[in-house]
């Protein structure tokens, strides 16, 4: 089963970080709301991580902040498109289906 991990990241602006167990990588979403089963939310996509991060917490490289481990656990791909994502999480906070809206831009993370 992949891994997921949620990090809660307060740089530039608080936000959540959703990473993705994908081959050897983690691929990575930006999300300002707070992530909650059966909501769509909005996110942008990030650039791909590392796999330590799955277990991570403290300072970002760069002085890009601090990330704390928001949730984690296991998930199933149930949708992976341009404008959406969609996958089945079994974690510790979160179980259930959590959808990623890419299309959205009604919010805006410091680059």
């Amino acid at each position: 089963m992949p891994r997921y991990v949620i990090l809660e990241h307060d740089w530039p602006v608080p936000h959540w970080d959703l990473l993705l167990e994908a081959g050897g990588v983690l691929r990575a979403w930006r999300v300002l709301a707070e992530p909650v089963i059966g909501m769509v939310l909005p996110a942008e996509s990030n650039f791909d991580h590392r796999l330590l991060y799955l277990d991570y917490e403290g300072p970002v490289s760069g002085g890009r902040g601090n990330v704390s481990r928001w949730d984690a656990g296991t998930f199933d791909w149930v949708e992976d498109g341009p404008e959406q994502v969609a996958v089945e999480l079994r974690g510790e906070r979160l179980v259930g289906l959590i959808q990623l809206d890419l299309r959205r831009s009604d919010h805006t993370v410091g680059q």
